[in-house]
């Protein structure tokens, strides 16, 4: 790598991290200590948790690995080990107080800004391409998403503000689905420089031809399912998920409420009607999938979801983005928690597919069929307890990313896994069919 090249590189490294951290700073300030402290929800840790386990994973790694120096807290790893102690058991522990995780968390990234600079960006797996330097951002931003979610989940009037999403130019598109021509595309990567090890590697899979959704699924249109009676018919549920339905009496999703004639939800402190343009958000996978059943259709696979997301039909290759592969612009999609919610479906036209679907990337996160499950060839890299060990049928794969996500944790490849009864996570869902016989 040139001198020019390493600096460029080190420099997009540092604002992404700067990027991350600034994010935690304001989900970790525009409450009170005693809210971090708290814990919201038994699904979640306290914030105070997320916010030194983030300077724990950052020292461990790039402190201590990469830039092979002397442990600065060794005493709290136990602690902050996330296999370790379950969320529900985190507010037990003798965490460090918010002024104290603060103050770590911050003496560790100005630690870690040095080692960046004084590190050649080249000769070991874990600096090649800044490699272990990208993880830690994408670490950090997926615990801003959790620490979001936390958010949600906690009482009490609005801590965070955001402006709605732009409103869409052209509205939604007139196409309901399209066609994506079956054969074979190239699924995964082998070389993004900071995919994770689940991403890799590239590898040709065939799919037949499909049908998808042109948008996601929209409150209006589950909420028909709702009214015809979804939630009391047992023939669209998966068993697991019809024994969910009926042991906590769920009759909507998540946030939501009836109330003098409509549907209310619960959006960050903040109660409003339901918009019935934006795509449906906090189902389960059961939901989703009791829904697609219902509509007379099913949840694409993940090998679906990504050739319709990624692949070229004119050129036949794959794209790193729906729209090319260029990094993504708040033209292209709603990441970034830029606003608290998905904007209408039909958003972002200049984000579509080369095929014209829409929304692939952002808004919400879009439960698939597919188990979570290694690529052939996958190796576990750096660690296990990233991917390897959540592999299985116990685990459902997510793509896309919601608005939530910020751009370093999203690509065309980036895989998202989750039990299938949670609820609480910004997922939505777009559904497909087989296509007719020719």
């Amino acid at each position: 790598m040139t001198a020019p090249a390493e600096q460029d590189l080190k420099q997009r490294t540092a604002v992404a991290l700067t990027r991350a951290r600034e994010r935690t700073a304001l989900l970790t300030s525009c409450v009170e200590d005693s809210e971090l402290t708290a814990q919201h929800s038994p699904l979640m840790s306290p914030l105070v948790w997320d916010l030194a386990h983030i300077g724990n994973q950052e020292e461990q790694w790039l402190w201590r690995a990469v830039g092979g120096r002397e442990a600065l807290r060794p005493e709290i790893d136990s602690m902050y080990d996330a296999f370790e102690h379950p969320r529900a058991s985190r507010p037990t522990l003798p965490l460090l107080a918010p002024a104290e995780a603060r103050a770590y968390a911050a003496d560790v990234r100005d630690r870690i800004l040095h080692v960046l600079d004084g590190t050649r960006l080249e000769g070991r797996p874990l600096v090649d391409a800044a490699f272990a330097f990208g993880m830690i951002a994408q670490h950090e931003q997926q615990h801003d998403e959790t620490m979001l979610i936390t958010h949600q989940l906690r009482k009490g009037p609005a801590a965070l503000t955001a402006p709605p999403p732009p409103a869409t130019a052209d509205g939604a598109p007139e196409q309901r689905e399209v066609l994506v021509p079956g054969g074979p595309f190239t699924m995964g990567t082998s070389d993004e420089p900071w995919a994770l090890d689940n991403e890799r590697p590239a590898h040709t899979r065939i799919v037949a031809s499909f049908h998808i959704d042109t948008v996601p699924v929209t409150n209006g249109a589950y909420q028909a399912f709702m009214a015809d009676g979804g939630y009391r018919d047992e023939r669209w549920w998966q068993a697991e998920g019809w024994d969910q339905i009926r042991q906590h009496a769920i009759e909507a999703p998540l946030f939501w409420r009836r109330e003098g004639g409509q549907w209310l939800r619960r959006r960050f402190g903040v109660t409003e009607p339901v918009a019935e343009d934006e795509p449906v958000l906090h189902v389960s996978w059961y939901e989703a999938d009791a829904y697609a059943r219902w509509a007379g259709r099913r949840l694409p696979t993940e090998a679906e979801w990504e050739k319709a997301a990624r692949h070229d039909p004119a050129t036949g290759r794959s794209r790193r983005y729906p729209w090319g592969d260029a990094d993504p612009t708040p033209v292209h999609a709603n990441l970034a928690q830029r606003h608290l919610g998905p904007a209408p479906a039909g958003s972002y036209p200049e984000g579509a597919s080369p095929l014209g679907v829409r929304q692939l990337i952002g808004d919400v996160w879009e439960w698939t069929a597919s188990d979570f499950l290694p690529y052939p060839g996958f190796t576990a890299f750096p660690y296990k307890e990233y991917s390897e060990v959540f592999f299985g049928p116990e685990h459902k794969v997510l793509r896309g990313g919601s608005f939530a996500v910020d751009p370093v944790a999203c690509r065309g490849t980036f895989r998202n896994w989750d039990l299938p009864v949670r609820r609480q996570i910004f997922a939505g869902f777009r559904t497909a069919r087989d296509a007719e016989p020719a």
